[in-house]
C-alpha cells in the first residue's frame, strides 16, 4: 500500500538532528528522500557513538540510525563545482529541499532557495537555523542545549533552587532539535497543500529558538498573563495537584490527577477520605494554593506500598498514574508491544536492524518501512543513474 507522500521527492541537505528528524518522518510517509551526504565523512552523527550497530567500515551509530531510516544515502562533494551540478539537477527534479546550513551559506554554492527556485517554480525550501534568516541573531550557530537554556526550557526544568540537587536542567533528549523536526514537516506539508492549489512552492524559514519559545505552551501564556516568570518545581505541575512523582516502599510513581472526582477516588482507595473532603483539598485551584500541607500527607501515605501495588489499586479505580520506567522496561512493555513500536529490518548488508516506529497510525496508508538507515553512499550509484539519465 502506497504511502499518503508516494511520488513526492526529498532532497535532504541536512544533518545532525532537526532535519534529518523531518526528512525521516517524510520518508515514513513514503517520499523518496535522497540524502546528500559529504563523501568519506557524511552525517556528524555517523561517529556520535558509542554505541554503534556492527564494527569497522560497517558500523552505525544508534544515534544516526534514530533519525535516518527510509533515505537513500548519496554521497556528493557540496563544495566541488560538479557536486553543485548534480545536487542542481537532483534539486530540479525533486519536489522538497531541507536544509540546515548557516544562514546565506548555501548561496555561494548557488543551492540556496532564489538559486534554485529559477531552475523549479515549484520547490518547497525548508531552512532549519538557530535563530532563522533574521534578526540580530541570525548569524549566531544555534545548538539543541544552548538554545534550551536561551529559550527558557531549562528555566521551568530540574529541581527547584532551594531543594537537594537543585538548579537548571535540560531535557534528557533534544527537544528543541525534535519539535523542530516536526513542525519543519508540518510546514512541508502546509507547503505541498498550498503548492496543490497554486503550482508555486516556498521557503519555509525555521528556526530552533522560534520553536523553543512556541512549544513553552501554557508555561509561556502563563507568563504573559501573570506578569511573573514560572520557576522550576521539579516533577510537580504548576496549575495541577496533585499531579508529580512520589516516592514508593520500591522506587518510585507517577500520580496524575486531572481533576475533582479522580483526587476523591484517589483519596477513597488510599484510606483518605476525609482529605478529599476537606474543603482545602476539594478542587484543584484549592489543592494548588495548598499544595504544602497536601502533598506531604499524599507521600507518607504512598510511601507505604510499592509502585506494583499503587499502579494496580489504582488502575481498578480509574486514576491515572504509573511507574517510571527504565528503557529496558519500556520496551518490554505489554502495551508498547502490542503497539509495535519496536522495529527490525534488514540493510544493505543483510544485518537486521533495530528501529522505533513512526507513532503515526493511518487507517488507508498504513507506514511501510521499506529501507533501513543507509551506509555511507550505498545509493550513490543508482540515484545518480536513474536520475540524471532521464
Amino acid at each position: 500500500m502506497a504511502g499518503p507522500l508516494t511520488g513526492i521527492r526529498v532532497l535532504d541537505l541536512s544533518r545532525i538532528l532537526a532535519g534529518p528528524w523531518s526528512t525521516q518522518c517524510l520518508a515514513d510517509l513514503g517520499a523518496e528522500v535522497i540524502k546528500i551526504e559529504r563523501p568519506n565523512e557524511g552525517d556528524d552523527t555517523r561517529t556520535w557513538g558509542p554505541p554503534f550497530f556492527g564494527e569497522g567500515d560497517e558500523a552505525l551509530a544508534a544515534y544516526y540510525m534514530s533519525a535516518n531510516r527510509g533515505k537513500q544515502s548519496v554521497a556528493v562533494d557540496m563544495a566541488s563545482p560538479e557536486g553543485q551540478s548534480i545536487i542542481k539537477k537532483l534539486a530540479a527534479k525533486s519536489d522538497i529541499v531541507v536544509e540546515n546550513f548557516k544562514v546565506g551559506g548555501l548561496k555561494k554554492y548557488g543551492l540556496d532557495y532564489e538559486s534554485l527556485k529559477a531552475l523549479n517554480v515549484g520547490l518547497i525550501y525548508c531552512s532549519i537555523t538557530g535563530f532563522g534568516q533574521t534578526g540580530p541573531y541570525k548569524d549566531r550557530p544555534g545548538y539543541d542545549l544552548m538554545i534550551q537554556g536561551l529559550g527558557g526550557l531549562m528555566s521551568v526544568t530540574g529541581e527547584a533552587d532551594d531543594k537537594p540537587g537543585g538548579g537548571p536542567q535540560r531535557a534528557g533528549v533534544a527537544v528543541v532539535d525534535l519539535f523542530t523536526g516536526l513542525y519543519s514537516t508540518i510546514g512541508i506539508l502546509g507547503a505541498l497543500h498550498h503548492r496543490e492549489k497554486t503550482g508555486e512552492g516556498q521557503h519555509i524559514d525555521m528556526a530552533l529558538l522560534d520553536t523553543q519559545v512556541a512549544v513553552l505552551a501554557n508555561q509561556s501564556l502563563s507568563y504573559l498573563v501573570s506578569g511573573t516568570a514560572p520557576k522550576r518545581q521539579g516533577n510537580s505541575h504548576p496549575a495541577i495537584v496533585p499531579y508529580q512523582s512520589f516516592e514508593t516502599k520500591d522506587g518510585h510513581m507517577i500520580l496524575a490527577v486531572g481533576n475533582d472526582g479522580q483526587f476523591k477516588r484517589f483519596c477513597d482507595a488510599a484510606g483518605l477520605p476525609g482529605i478529599a473532603a476537606d474543603a482545602r483539598f476539594s478542587t484543584n485551584p484549592g489543592r494548588v494554593a495548598n499544595r504544602g500541607d497536601l502533598v506531604p500527607v499524599l507521600a507518607g501515605v504512598i510511601a507505604g506500598r510499592t509502585t506494583d501495588e499503587w499502579v494496580t489499586m489504582l488502575e481498578k479505580v480509574n486514576v491515572p498514574c504509573g511507574p517510571i520506567n527504565t528503557l529496558d522496561r519500556v520496551f518490554d512493555n505489554e502495551q508498547v508491544k502490542a503497539r509495535g513500536i519496536q522495529l527490525a529490518h534488514k540493510d544493505s548488508l543483510g544485518r537486521t536492524l533495530p528501529g522505533v516506529a513512526n507513532p503515526i497510525r493511518y487507517s488507508a496508508t498504513p507506514i511501510e518501512y521499506k529501507k533501513a538507515p543507509p551506509m555511507l553512499g550505498e545509493d550513490t550509484d543508482a540515484v545518480l543513474s536513474a536520475l540524471l539519465a532521464e
